[in-house]
């Protein structure tokens, strides 16, 4: 079977980029030929020439990577949706309960709105919602599968998308074969945030908590140490308000967390493992954008999960997304996003008792031998064959 793969790939620093490479050389793996029309191609109009210019006659099935934003792969399926209508099209849709969520280009008048200050803009946005639905609509009733990671995400797509439920199917993030190590000595108790480093990610809370916890368990002070690892980008970390690591860097001073905190930035990808094994329990503080809420509801998941999962290791998670679906199965707890006060007291219960740390280890190291990209792949290959087999409607 020959797939066309539509989806960012490393270099590009995201995490739909990092499953997507590993969702192509798994399936690879498996004896599929894979081929990648939009490699390397970021300009909008370059990608229409090369999806143009491509042979599609021997190609049997299409796959993108669908994410918030991500408006290259959705103009290339709606492209082929017209242009080659008898061409099986699917799709990981990775922020559920929408598609893309938002225009690559808003049309007049609201492109006058554009340039003006917020919240002008973001009204701007909201204005042309109902067209970017419709599109949004009318590409996911066209495809043959539509693939979520999560149960709630897939029950949130297919009733916003107005979908059959045989469109919609659920298969959990892959994750690498990891060989399992035994957690280090729990002393010093040692918290990982892990995942890219950029304004939406809740770090401020998570620095906030601690300082919180060690503030009402003084005792405690020398017996538990944070790293803050993971990728930056100029894009991610510069924003109009500023560089977002020296405000990291400021709060961390303020909180007078300078001798409980260690910085990991820009981690290497063969580091990663070792990295989160080298600690007790991941810490992933996210918070959902109040800016989206207009929208719709985000029911995505997380490639650090997943990066747990496969490496042994428990997690503390903020309740956004459908993180909580993630961490039902006993490796890890949830806290009510955005409450410092509720993941203070989460840090705290894991400070005062670590061994609950081992419990939620354990538990994470099945679920992530469950879905190694191997056993994830086959699930895709067998997806891919049904929907190649199913009649054109």
């Amino acid at each position: 079977m020959r797939i066309a793969l539509l989806a960012p790939l490393p270099p590009e620093q995201t995490g739909i980029a990092d499953y997507a490479a590993h969702l192509r050389n798994a399936l690879i793996e498996l004896g599929l030929e894979v081929v990648t029309p939009l490699a390397g191609c970021l300009e909008l109009p370059e990608q229409l020439k090369r999806l143009q210019a491509f042979d599609w006659r021997g190609v049997d099935l299409v796959h993108a990577e669908l994410g918030g934003g991500r408006f290259g792969e959705f103009q290339a399926l709606e492209y082929l949706r017209r242009a080659q209508p008898h061409l099986p099209l699917t799709a990981t849709v990775h922020d559920p309960e929408r598609l893309i969520w938002r225009r690559a280009k808003l049309f007049f008048p609201l492109t006058l709105l554009e340039r003006l200050p917020h919240p002008l803009p973001q009204a701007a946005a909201l204005l042309a919602d109902p067209l970017t639905l419709h599109e949004e609509r009318r590409l996911a009733k066209g495809m043959r599968r539509l693939i979520t990671l999560t149960r709630l995400g897939g029950d949130c797509l297919r009733q916003r998308m107005g979908l059959r439920p045989q469109q919609v199917a659920v298969i959990a993030h892959g994750n690498l074969p990891i060989a399992p190590q035994a957690l280090p000595p729990l002393a010093p108790l040692r918290l990982l945030y892990f995942g890219f480093i950029y304004r939406g990610k809740g770090i401020e809370d998570l620095l906030l908590a601690l300082a919180q916890s060690l503030a009402a368990h003084p005792q405690c002070r020398g017996q538990v140490r944070l790293t803050l690892a993971g990728g930056t980008a100029p894009e991610m970390t510069f924003d109009p308000a500023g560089n977002y690591l020296d405000g990291l860097r400021e709060q961390i001073s303020a909180l007078h967390l300078e001798d409980v905190v260690d910085w990991q930035l820009d981690l290497p990808s063969a580091q990663i493992p070792s990295t989160i094994q080298a600690h007790h329990v991941m810490v992933l503080p996210y918070r959902e954008s109040k800016k989206l809420s207009f929208l719709g509801q985000m029911r995505g998941t997380s490639g650090a999960l997943s990066w747990a999962n496969a490496c042994g290791r428990g997690v503390i998670t903020s309740n956004a997304r459908a993180f909580a679906e993630e961490v039902a199965g006993g490796n890890g707890i949830t806290y009510q996003q955005g409450d410092t006060a509720s993941l203070s007291n989460a840090l705290s219960r894991l400070i005062l008792d670590p061994q609950q740390a081992q419990q939620w280890a354990a538990r994470a190291g099945e679920i992530g031998h469950q879905r190694q990209w191997a056993n994830t792949a086959q699930r895709f290959a067998e997806l891919f064959r049904d929907a190649c087999e199913e009649p054109l409607r």
